[in-house]
């Protein structure tokens, strides 16, 4: 029994062994990010590891990180710089009208409505990094599948945002052991719901080899592009 228990196959290990991959990921995104244009090439890679942890997909965490931080950088930073601009917009708005526009009606609907566009935008930066990291697709079509999916799949969405949310209340007020794992840990459980939508997305016709390497929604014309991923 004992020998059982201390094997490394076994279920209660291989789940701590999991939580000791997320502290790695967690120090390489931090490390990463540190120059700020490169936070979406590193989430982008934090992604791409937690997404194989979900899948239990054994492979080399830090080889597995700059591997995708290396191959999905200029998209991944491109992305994020797309995202940042809009959200310090939106965020801009927001407290225009929450705090210096006077009060009336249309100021009521302008709040609603960028509001309902922070969702959206939120929604968004959610899939969008774990979009890039496991398929090939341009910068634009990538953002335009990000909101068609989050949107598809919108309680999903709302699901998986309310737990993160949790995470970080909990980690904040009754739990601080949790932050050494950081923003690792929300991309973790995130990853076990994004495998099993984009499940739904993979060419059933494809060997498993080469699912990653077509493009989501591709048109009929595209041909699959070999971009050296492998998940």
């Amino acid at each position: 029994m004992l020998s059982g228990f201390f094997n490394y196959d076994n279920p209660v290990w291989r789940f701590i062994g999991k939580f000791w991959d997320v502290l790695i990921i967690n120090l390489l995104w931090i490390v990463c990010s540190i120059p700020v244009f490169t936070i979406g090439a590193s989430t982008t890679a934090m992604y791409y590891v937690t997404l194989r942890l979900a899948r239990d997909d054994d492979g080399y965490t830090i080889r597995s990180f700059f591997k995708s931080f290396r191959e999905n950088f200029r998209q991944a930073t491109a992305i994020w710089l797309i995202f940042l601009v809009t959200g310090a917009l939106l965020a801009f708005d927001i407290y225009y009208f929450v705090r210096l526009a006077s009060v009336s009606t249309f100021r009521t609907v302008m709040i609603t409505v960028f509001l309902a566009m922070a969702f959206i935008w939120t929604a968004m930066f959610t899939y969008v990094f774990p979009l890039q990291s496991r398929f090939y697709n341009p910068v634009k079509r990538t953002i335009f599948n990000s909101f068609f999916m989050s949107i598809r799949h919108v309680f999903n969405t709302i699901g998986m945002l309310a737990v993160d949310g949790i995470i970080v209340f909990v980690a904040l007020t009754y739990v601080p052991q949790l932050t050494i794992f950081g923003v690792a840990l929300i991309a973790f459980f995130n990853s076990y719901l994004f495998n099993s939508i984009f499940k739904r997305y993979m060419p059933k016709e494809e060997k498993p080899a080469d699912m990653e390497l077509r493009p989501l929604f591709a048109d009929e014309e595209e041909k699959p592009l070999d971009t050296g991923k492998t998940s």
